[in-house]
């Protein structure tokens, strides 16, 4: 029980404030349907953390830093890109047999999640316990918990405040996250941010 509340804890901490939680908060703005969203980003994290829990050094290992890095930065400033799309679209496409609410959901927060601080403490956390299945669910309700609030909020503040304004500051959050990335700042290799 300890390897499941000692990554629960870490986890949910170490997201407040992350780009993860960030595009919770984007996503539910952008489709203002949090049941979906949420069940994408549960379905991303426990994919994301399995994997971490069993891969995520060698796959840190056999990329290098510097490639890491790269696509970090490159997927942040498409982030910005795709978040300046106008929302009726997009939504249309996603209803039209696209990806869907939920697929959009799961498959942009498992790429975000990639070389993310949490997904690091899940690799650290399953050596330092050796219990997988519980780390990986630990992990998994610390990140909800922390995503969960966002999400909601994010459809509250889609009702409040202008579109436009959201995707606009969205976008250039993404821009400087992706450019600091590609610069150096705030990146070292090792999952230190």
């Amino acid at each position: 029980m300890e390897a499941f509340w000692v990554s629960a804890a870490v986890v949910a901490l170490a997201e407040f404030g992350d780009k993860t939680q960030f595009l919770a908060l984007a996503l539910a703005a952008r489709f203002r349907r949090p049941v979906p969203i949420l069940l994408g980003i549960a379905v991303a994290t426990l994919a994301n953390h399995t994997l971490a829990a069993g891969l995520g050094a060698w796959i840190a290992a056999a990329l290098g830093p510097h490639r890491l890095r790269l696509i970090l930065g490159v997927a942040f400033v498409a982030m910005a890109i795709w978040t300046l799309w106008p929302d009726k679209p997009l939504e249309q496409r996603a209803e039209r047999g696209g990806l869907g609410v939920f697929g959009t959901s799961l498959i942009a927060f498992f790429l975000v999640e990639m070389g993310d601080k949490t997904q690091i403490a899940t690799v650290a956390l399953a050596a330092k316990f050796g219990a997988l299945g519980t780390v990986v669910a630990g992990t998994t309700v610390g990140l909800l918990a922390a995503d969960v609030p966002a999400v909601l909020l994010g459809e509250v503040a889609a009702r409040r405040l202008p579109l436009r304004l959201l995707r606009t500051g969205a976008a250039a959050i993404f821009l400087v996250l992706g450019v600091l990335v590609l610069v150096g700042v705030g990146y070292a290799p090792g999952g230190s941010r």
